[in-house]
């Protein structure tokens, strides 16, 4: 399985440093044969690659920290907080976070019209959030449900209030709740086509995932500047994976055993 798993990811990396010949060959040969690195050159020097990726890690990063801020307060609201109310609305979010983007995108297409916000990254980063948060509050929620309550009440006792609290106690212990809720944020913000497509047909405000799928001119397809585009926008979550990787798994199985 694991090897099925790999075998698509290492096709696209041997892929990307073969020449055009050697992709052709049949059969394929296991190995770039010569090894070249054309194909990275040309999707930033033709393609305007650098462009498709500073945008992504724009938005991305953007998104996901006002993710993170706002998921943070409502957790901690609805975890520790006497609300009213508070299973209809984790219900309410649930509903939000299994909304298709297709079923919206029409409506929020012609709002963006009419503000002004077409090719802009605005017109990205507040649907991102909007279509992330659910999903961030309820890994968050179960993390900050699992937190001894002691440490609250330890907090108010030395004349701490709500937000010193939420900042200054119990964020720094929900450390592996909050990278997870960050990495998957990160992650769908980064992979995201549809919205990004509809929203931004300008250049200049392309994310990767559009960019890569314009790369096919009309009569040729270059699989191999494709590969290497592909191969650049898997680093970034492959390493954000391998680091923040222990906070994870943490704060999946936190949320697992203590909700």
């Amino acid at each position: 399985m694991l090897l099925i798993i790999i075998a698509p990811f290492f096709w696209m990396v041997d892929t990307s440093f073969k020449t055009n010949l050697d992709i052709g060959n049949f059969p394929p040969s296991f190995l770039p044969h010569p090894f070249t690195f054309s194909h990275y050159t040309r999707a930033f020097s033709k393609y305007g690659f650098g462009v498709y990726f500073r945008n992504s890690v724009v938005v991305s990063i953007v998104a996901t920290f006002i993710v993170l801020v706002i998921a943070s307060l409502a957790s901690y609201a609805i975890a520790r907080l006497p609300i009213r109310g508070k299973a209809p609305l984790m219900v309410f979010l649930l509903a939000i976070s299994t909304f298709p983007e297709v079923a919206v995108i029409s409506p929020l297409f012609l709002i963006m019209q009419r503000i002004g916000w077409l090719n802009s990254y605005q017109s990205l980063i507040v649907p991102y959030v909007a279509f992330n948060l659910p999903f961030a509050i309820w890994v968050m929620r179960t993390y900050f449900a699992g937190i001894p309550k002691e440490l609250d009440e330890a907090a108010r006792v030395d004349g701490a209030g709500i937000m010193t609290t939420v900042f200054r106690v119990i964020l720094p212990v929900a450390t592996p709740g909050l990278f997870t809720g960050g990495v998957f944020t990160f992650v769908a913000c980064w992979t995201e086509f549809l919205f990004a497509l509809v929203f931004n047909s300008s250049q200049q405000f392309r994310t990767i995932p559009v960019g890569i799928a314009l790369f096919s001119g009309q009569f040729t397809i270059p699989y191999g500047t494709i590969f290497a585009g592909s191969t650049v926008a898997v680093l970034p979550i492959v390493i954000l994976v391998l680091i923040f990787q222990k906070w994870v798994v943490a704060g999946l199985t936190a949320g697992a055993v203590k909700g």
